[in-house]
């Protein structure tokens, strides 16, 4: 059965979000916030009490609206665009409610979730420790438990929390904490005795948000605030919420890396050098904008699969997840570099937003999760996979991108078909001579798997497009054709990658012998990804055409 709300309330949402930003913050006011390093905290909390999008996330039985994967996407994508830190501080209630939602008991979520809704509680998101960084397991904060006649009847929580968002602003805290039964998660309401929170992070970027550190020193909780009910399972609940949250700082970067494309994009058409627009020169659109329009749209395709499967099944796609957020937020970094690039001394400046994107969408890449513990989680199950199916996983993908291709060709399906033959040919090299024990070869091999998948789901989203099938709830910004374009735009360089990589880091691991090359060459189908790329031009063309609104491209 499907989740979430119905089309219209979506785009009533949306569109909501949109006339309320632009009245209360304008590119003006999100400078001057970001300039004084200042956390809009009654803007954020009128987003809850004038829009309700706090209701987004509850379920409908505790007085929300039970949106889905999908709808909460959206909103972020939407928030993001406007600005990421400000998003931030929405996402942290999103977060913070996640280990009640998914982990509660249906007296807690009905206590909590309800209090949330009604009252607009912000909520943060406690587990990050100063020593431990994104390793949950190595969490050095205590519960212990405390006992009457032989019953527990509470806990006494201490020690440190770091890298809180909303951490001095939240009415509503989920703590994460070692007990005698393991690591559990704890509801703690602020302002209660030994709970304190240092002052805000002077940050990088996301400067309209809130960060600090927490302290608790004995905070007692009673019993009934052990989310669960029952000790040591508070790394099973955070890990059944990791395919959905990181889904949203997907939404983050893709958000992020637009907001930076769609202002460089109209500052090339007013431009003039050498006689021309920079919109009419290939060495500008072809490098700072086709190749990162194409990366983002991918990315899309990728999440708006994930959240497809998120909403109408129980998986807990945490890999997906992964792969998710590790292309989206690395493509939304590198589109709002290039778009400093693209606008050039102005890009540099605080004045055209840009720079300030820049610094906002550095931190998809880190918070939730680095790029980095997405490379390895990638590998690690995807290498499961290559394992249990004898090295046939990715050809099997490949087959079935092949057999679309004979259906639609045209998509992009024929050339992630090759990415996905390359890969499994360079995953088994890599089994045969265990290569995965060196962490770096690892990781890239997280990489390349992450660029197959994505190419393989974009090329997918194309062939919906083509054929009206795409989610009714889905971005629309390109015509089908154009989205086939991309497609083949970005699966052309995901084959490439994989096998020019692949090959490299094989090699590099002394996997292949020197006189193997030339027959492991043969094997990731080198030459056949070198012929797909014929006709790279005429598609990066075209695609720019699309964005410029050229006569060839309509």
């Amino acid at each position: 059965m499907s989740r979430g709300i119905d089309q219209e309330s979506l785009e009533m949402t949306l569109e909501a979000i949109a006339d309320f930003t632009q009245d209360k913050l304008p590119d003006a006011k999100l400078l001057e916030l970001d300039e004084k390093d200042e956390f809009p905290i009654e803007i954020v909390r009128e987003m809850c009490s004038e829009l309700g999008i706090h209701l987004l996330f509850i379920p409908e039985e505790f007085d929300g609206m039970g949106g889905g994967a999908f709808d909460v996407y959206r909103v972020c994508e939407k928030l993001a665009r406007v600005d990421i830190g400000v998003a931030t501080g929405v996402l942290a209630t999103f977060l913070g409610s996640d280990p009640i939602i998914f982990g509660g008991t249906h007296a807690q979520k009905k206590e909590w979730m309800t209090r949330v809704a009604e009252e607009g509680l912000l909520m943060a998101y406690g587990a990050t420790e100063p020593d431990a960084g994104s390793d949950l397991g190595a969490l050095r904060t205590t519960a212990t438990p405390v006992s009457e006649n032989g019953k527990v009847v509470g806990y006494k929580i201490s020690g440190n929390k770091q890298w809180i968002s909303n951490g001095g602003y939240a009415d509503l805290y989920t703590i994460l904490a070692q007990t005698p039964g393991g690591p559990s998660w704890f509801v703690v309401e602020r302002d209660v005795p030994g709970f304190t929170h240092g002052k805000p992070e002077d940050k990088h970027g996301i400067r309209a948000s809130n960060t600090a550190a927490l302290a608790l020193e004995e905070v007692y909780v009673d019993a009934a605030r052990l989310v669960g009910d029952e000790e040591g399972q508070g790394l099973l609940q955070a890990q059944l919420v990791f395919g959905y949250t990181r889904l949203m700082v997907a939404a983050f970067g893709l958000g992020g890396g637009w907001a930076a494309l769609d202002r460089a994009i109209p500052y090339s058409t007013e431009r003039i050098q050498g006689g021309s627009p920079l919109s009419e020169k290939q060495g500008y659109t072809h490098k700072l904008i086709i190749p990162h329009v194409a990366r983002l749209e991918a990315a899309r395709a990728y999440i708006e699969e994930t959240a497809e499967r998120i909403d109408s099944s129980d998986e807990k796609l945490n890999t997906e997840g992964a792969i998710a957020k590790y292309m989206a937020t690395e493509a939304g970094n590198l589109a709002a570099d290039a778009s400093i690039q693209a606008l050039g001394g102005y890009g540099y400046t605080k004045e055209y937003m840009v720079e300030k994107i820049k610094r906002d969408v550095r931190i998809t890449t880190i918070y939730e999760g680095t790029s980095e513990i997405m490379e390895m989680t990638i590998c690690r199950d995807r290498w499961q996979l290559h394992l249990k199916t004898r090295g046939q996983h990715y050809h099997e993908l490949a087959r079935e991108m092949e057999a679309l291709h004979a259906q639609h060709p045209g998509s992009g399906c024929d050339i992630a078909a090759l990415g996905f033959h390359a890969l499994a040919e360079v995953l088994e090299k890599s089994r045969l001579g265990r290569l995965t024990r060196n962490q770096h070869v690892l990781f890239r091999l997280g990489e390349l798997i992450a660029y197959a998948e994505v190419a393989g789901s974009m090329a997918k989203r194309a062939v919906r497009a083509k054929t009206g099938q795409l989610n009714p709830k889905a971005d629309i910004r390109f015509s089908p054709e154009a989205l086939a374009a991309l497609s083949r735009i970005f699966a052309r360089d995901a084959a490439m990658k994989v096998a020019e990589e692949g090959m490299r880091w094989v090699c590099g691991a002394d996997g292949v012998s020197a006189g193997d090359i030339a027959a492991f060459e043969q094997a990731v189908n080198l030459t056949a990804i070198l012929r797909a790329q014929a006709g790279l031009m005429g598609d990066m063309d075209f695609v720019g055409d699309v964005l410029y609104e050229r006569d060839a491209g309509k």
